[in-house]
């Protein structure tokens, strides 16, 4: 059974001291490769296939789905250990759609599959709520783009 949750908040979610900083540059758009300070990311990046590409490496929506269910997963699972549960076996998978908006131009949406197969329904639902408004993705995308949530 899948249930939606609420993601209704406006809290000030910027950050009052920046940890980290990541750094990454493109070279080629979307039809190139990105790389990052650090050596550790080096891909090719490529248009796909539903976009008119080739689809012969990643693009920044897969990039992008990579993170923030990374992030979000991690925010779920900081959230339960603060409430003294184990999430172990849970997973966050994410979708990131593109597509053109009404100011002509472009525009991304997501959906997040959450499973947390040792928590029952009413309790995953409030670990999401929380985990929302811990997630660092969660907060830079609130009321930009739309965020659907659905525990399975």
């Amino acid at each position: 059974m899948s249930e939606q949750v609420d993601l209704t908040d406006t809290a000030d979610t910027r950050p009052t001291k920046i940890m980290y900083v990541a750094e990454a540059t493109a070279h080629g758009g979307r039809d190139g490769y990105v790389t990052s300070h650090d050596g550790q990311i080096e891909l090719r990046v490529a248009m796909p296939p539903a976009l008119g590409g080739d689809g012969r490496g990643t693009n920044p929506e897969q990039l992008f789905a990579a993170g923030y269910s990374a992030c979000f997963h991690n925010a779920l699972v900081l959230v339960g250990r603060r409430a003294g549960l184990d999430l172990s076996g849970s997973a966050v998978a994410a979708k990131v759609g593109i597509g053109p908006n009404k100011a002509r131009g472009y525009g991304l949406a997501v959906a997040l599959n959450i499973s947390l197969p040792l928590v029952d329904q009413d309790l995953a639902a409030r670990l999401v709520a929380a985990a929302h408004q811990v997630c660092p993705y969660s907060n830079a995308t609130r009321d930009n783009i739309d965020v659907s949530i659905v525990l399975s």
